[in-house]
Parts: structure tokens; C-alpha cells; sequence
């Protein structure tokens, strides 16, 4: 095997970026790759704003870095008499952690959410929202501050659309939550109902959370998230005008983050993508790709293919011997790499036919003098 050749090919599978982005009621939103980060759609990202009850995301948060899911929490009389989306939990009533989190994040049970608040916050609310102000300082979340742990309205209690996202996706990386927020109804202690306030998760194919939320103060607003093709997408959408508007925008910016990306097979198995030289009179060899990738990249930036194979295969060679490789590439990001194997066998010679082969060779060249 000689030197090492590379052929480089830029390759029209991404098509350009389709379409104007999708109008939208309300205060902010923000649309994002759910494993990169990556944002591929923002207004008013970093307004401050009420956020309502996605700021159990938080409450949550803290809950699982301080407990167990079996401890057991019993429910202060504050926590009882709180107001709104509630359980309608009895002061005194005991229920486990688990069964507090299934409450606030299905149900987006208030009095779920002060418990929780109250139990971590060794009996003290304000204790429990300083631990919450200090978690998102410590999380970068620079236009978050924390008045309520259950998120009624209240002065000065505001965040974003990015350090919500920011917020969701770290909490997603906790299984039970991943577990919980997939549920429409649950039933817990003493008969409990819980129905989830997430319309989508009955209309949406591939959703798979996170939170909604509500108040006479920041209007409607969720956290979506939606798995398709191999990319999760992040849709945050504050303030929306009613519950209808907010479920139809909500689809309208998953629908666009989904459009971003584009699935391609830049190689495609048993195609030839390079062809070596072989000694002694033999044919040239064919070297095909061993497999298709599917990839899920982003449109509007080309992949760029790369061949390296060898210029000369030494003999014998086997068929599916391993002689190259097809690597793509996006923006300089290598995405797969595919060896290239022989297409079939080719056996070196006997001496007598090495013999014959180079005597045959000298002799046309001795006539190339002549000519």
C-alpha cells in the first residue's frame, strides 16, 4: 500500500434555511437545540418577565439536590392554605417526596410546591427562596430572582425565557422528572387525582414535558420539549394571552426548531467512493462504503465529504478488506466516519506470471523507444 489520497467533495444534501419564522403572541420565547444549546429562535430571550408556575422548575430542582423521594413530608398549615392551583393537601397530611414532586409538576399543585419549600427549608419559606435566589446565581441565570416558591404573583418575582430553558433542560437530566412530567393523570396518597395542565401531551407527537404555567400576571405561559428524527427540541413561550393561543404558538415554534434540521445519508453502503491502482495488469479496484449514516444536521450548511484511500493496493487483497474511509463533515465537525473495503479479491501472482508480467512490461517500453 503507497501513499494516502484524499478526495474532498462539498456535498448539496442541506437545503437552504425554508420559510419566514412563525408568528407568535406574547411576551418572549425562545426555541433551542435541547442537547446543544444551540438557539434557533429568540424574542425578548433575556426580558424579565412573571413567569407563573414555571417556577416550580426551581422548587423541584432544589428538592431533589436536598432529599430522598421516600422522605416524608407533612404539610404545614401554610402550605394547606395556599391559594389557587392546588391539591387541596390537609394541614397535618403526610405524603412522600415523590408523591409532593408528581403533585407540582403534573398538577402544578401550589400547596405541593410550599410543602416542598417548607420541608427544605427547615419550616421556613423565606429560608428555602434565599436557597433559590443563591442556586440560580451559582447557575448564571442573571435575570432570575425568586420571591415565591410556587410562582404566584408577586413584585419583583421575574425571570427569562433563556434561564427558564436553561433551567428546564437541567432539570430533564433527572430521570424521576423525566418519568413525571411524560404523565397526564396519577393518583397519590389518599386518593389524589393529579391531571396535567399540558394540553400537548395529548396532541403533540414526540412531546415529552416540561412545565406549564398560569396567573392573572404573566398570562400563559410553558416550557415544551419534543423528541423527532434524533434532535429534542426546547420551546419556552411567556406571557401568550390565553391557554388556546399559547398551545398553538407553542406547536408553531416546535414545528419551526424541528425545521431546522434535515435528515441526510451522505454515504450509502455497497457504493463505490474511490478506485486503487493494483499491480501486475490487474484491474483497478473499487472501494465501497460499508454502511449508511443517517444523520439529523442543520440545514443551510453544506457537509463536506472527504475519501482517504490508498493510491496503490498491494497484493493479494481480500474482499471487505478495510483499504479507506468516507469522513463528513459540517463546519469543520466531523459527523461520521465509514471505512471503505475492497469490492472483491484479487491474488498476487506466481513467479512465473510476476515473471511474465514484468518481462512483458520491459518489452513495451523497449518499443516505446522505437515509436
Amino acid at each position: 500500500m503507497k501513499g494516502l489520497l484524499v478526495a474532498v467533495a462539498a456535498l448539496a444534501l442541506v437545503p437552504p434555511v425554508l420559510g419566514a419564522p412563525p408568528q407568535v403572541t406574547g411576551r418572549a420565547w425562545l426555541v433551542e437545540n435541547g442537547s446543544t444549546g444551540q438557539v434557533l429562535l429568540a424574542h425578548n430571550a433575556y426580558r424579565r418577565v412573571p413567569i407563573a408556575s414555571l417556577t416550580k422548575l426551581m422548587t423541584v430542582l432544589l428538592t431533589l439536590e436536598h432529599t430522598h423521594l421516600d422522605d416524608v413530608v407533612t404539610v404545614s398549615r401554610e402550605a394547606a392554605a395556599t391559594r389557587d392551583s392546588t391539591v387541596t393537601f390537609r394541614a397535618g397530611e403526610r405524603l412522600t417526596v415523590r408523591e409532593l414532586l408528581e403533585a407540582a409538576l403534573i398538577a402544578s399543585a401550589n400547596d405541593a410546591a410550599d410543602a416542598l419549600a417548607s420541608y427544605v427549608g427547615d419550616g421556613s419559606e423565606a429560608s428555602f427562596v434565599a436557597m433559590m435566589n443563591a442556586r440560580a446565581k451559582q447557575l448564571g441565570l442573571r435575570e432570575t430572582h425568586f420571591v415565591r416558591p410556587d410562582g404566584l404573583d408577586a413584585p419583583g418575582h421575574l425571570s427569562s425565557a433563556h434561564d427558564v430553558t436553561f433551567l428546564a433542560r437541567l432539570l430533564m437530566h433527572h430521570a424521576i422528572v423525566r418519568q413525571i412530567v411524560r404523565m397526564r393523570v396519577a393518583t397519590i396518597s389518599d386518593g389524589h387525582v393529579l391531571h396535567t395542565w399540558n394540553d400537548l401531551l395529548y396532541s403533540y407527537p414526540g412531546i415529552f414535558g416540561v412545565k406549564t404555567g398560569h396567573t392573572s400576571g404573566a398570562g400563559w405561559n410553558e416550557t415544551a420539549a419534543a423528541h423527532r428524527r434524533g434532535v429534542s427540541i426546547y420551546a419556552t413561550l411567556l406571557g401568550s394571552p390565553d391557554r388556546a393561543t399559547r398551545n398553538a404558538d407553542l406547536v408553531k415554534l416546535l414545528d419551526w426548531g424541528f425545521s431546522r434540521y434535515v435528515a441526510v445519508r451522505p454515504v450509502v453502503k455497497g457504493q463505490a467512493y474511490a478506485t486503487a491502482l493494483l499491480g501486475y495488469g490487474h484491474r483497478p479496484l473499487e472501494l465501497v462504503a460499508v454502511a449508511t449514516p443517517r444523520l439529523v444536521v442543520p440545514v443551510g450548511r453544506p457537509l463536506v465529504r472527504r475519501v482517504v484511500f490508498p493510491d496503490v493496493v498491494s497484493l493479494p487483497v481480500s474482499r471487505g478488506q478495510s483499504l479507506g474511509q468516507v469522513r463528513v463533515y459540517q463546519g469543520g465537525r466531523l459527523l461520521a466516519v465509514v471505512p471503505l473495503v475492497a469490492s472483491r479479491s484479487s491474488s498476487r501472482p506466481g513467479v512465473a506470471g510476476r515473471v511474465g508480467w514484468y518481462a512483458t512490461r520491459t518489452l513495451h517500453h523497449m518499443l516505446g523507444w522505437f515509436s
